[in-house]
């Protein structure tokens, strides 16, 4: 069966551009190679989604379940009805504040599936965006051989996949994957990868952070494009999966210092209410499951309901492929994909009954008092104001 895409092409700097249209059968998901510019595909006919990614003046090739479909060039030659328009898009560019893609300012722009954020290399100075890195190992090789993938080969066909399109939430939950490392063989980001692959072939449509260029939790510091960009994603999002490796019996300071920079409350509201929360961890050496505790106890302080199954990975270093970084086969590996396939049903369940769950006798009362919810700022002065009339 064939369907007609509509696929938008977006450069950096803008969000805004011509479309075309291309053809291709939609037998799974897309996955896709990227560089710096990105394009949004999405079904005319379906609910399917994906992204294609490709240089300026250069060949996109788009891959749907590991296999290149056909090639795009968005030169002169170019096989769209739109060829000029293709080209202007890709050299465009605005005025608009950098930093301002990442606020979250326009929830619908940030929401968007055409959002620069989408591709799979940070972007080298500010190292925000890299949301897809998790896609990398789906690149097709160079012999144009598509690689192996052991989520899509042996076990997705396995798992429980529901069709959200007729469910209350009517779409994939929205995940934000965060990882508590920054060396360039960081397991926690290994993990983190595989779970991101499992929610997203699950139907979740989800996005990884990277934490390299967040600075240490300073109040001085919160216009910085990562800084924004993390509070933004927190807030799109409506599941979080933590994965932290364990240091000196507890999450590392690269994990907490994201947390850090979410906002306790905006209001008198947690950001992260009723959201959910999936923990892992990974260990150097045996299983232990200190980081993955701490990560409850974060997870219940910030009000977020956790997923009842979790993940500790032993001797992390003896469960990932040293060639490709991808998980062996072993029960570690069958405990990720339990956890990825709960997660996704708990979140599609619960994202649509959150605002339900979360209403609160004391708020709605407070609402009715004061007119709305007040700050904590707000409720110490007039807790003061109020003794000193008494004084």
């Amino acid at each position: 069966m064939r369907h007609s895409l509509l696929v938008r092409i977006v450069s950096n700097t803008s969000l805004l551009s011509s479309s075309f249209q291309y053809f291709a059968s939609a037998e799974s998901s897309s996955f896709v190679r990227n560089y710096s510019t990105v394009v949004a595909a999405r079904s005319s006919s379906s609910q399917q989604q994906g992204w294609l990614l490709g240089h300026q003046n250069k060949v996109i090739k788009i891959h749907r379940g590991g296999a290149e479909l056909t090639t795009i060039r968005t030169n002169s030659t170019t096989n769209s009805p739109n060829n000029n328009n293709v080209s202007s898009s890709m050299s465009s560019s605005t005025d608009e504040d950098p930093k301002s893609i990442w606020s979250g300012h326009d929830k619908e722009a940030f929401s968007a599936f055409d959002h620069p954020g989408y591709t799979i290399d940070s972007d080298p100075v500010t190292h925000t965006g890299g949301w897809l890195a998790h896609r990398g190992v789906w690149e097709t090789k160079d012999d144009g051989t598509p690689p192996c993938c052991w989520i899509k080969d042996d076990v997705i066909d396995k798992l429980t996949k529901y069709d959200y399109s007729t469910m209350p939430i009517g779409r994939g939950p929205r995940i934000l994957v965060l990882y508590g490392s920054l060396r360039p063989t960081s397991f926690s980001r290994k993990t983190a990868y595989e779970f991101a692959r499992l929610l997203e072939l699950l139907g979740c449509d989800v996005r990884v952070y990277n934490p390299r260029g967040l600075p240490v939790r300073d109040p001085e510091l919160e216009n910085e494009a990562k800084v924004l960009e993390i509070r933004a994603l927190t807030l799109w999002s409506e599941g979080h999966v933590w994965v932290s490796p364990e240091m000196h019996g507890t999450v590392t300071g690269v994990f907490k210092n994201q947390i850090d920079w979410i906002p306790l409350n905006t209001g008198s509201v947690r950001p992260t209410q009723g959201r959910t929360c999936l923990v892992a961890q990974v260990n150097g050496g045996s299983q232990s499951f200190n980081a993955v505790n701490y990560l409850r106890l974060l997870a219940r302080w910030m009000r977020m309901p956790c997923n009842t199954n979790q993940s500790s990975i032993a001797k992390a270093w003896n469960e990932f492929d040293d060639d490709t970084g991808r998980m062996k086969e072993s029960s570690f590996r069958d405990r990720v994909v339990d956890c990825a396939e709960e997660f996704a049903k708990f979140t599609a369940i619960m994202t649509p009954v959150a605002d339900e769950l979360t209403d609160r006798y004391s708020e709605r009362k407070e609402k009715e008092e004061k007119g709305r919810l007040l700050s904590q700022a707000e409720k110490e002065t007039t807790k003061t104001i109020e003794e000193s009339r008494k004084g």
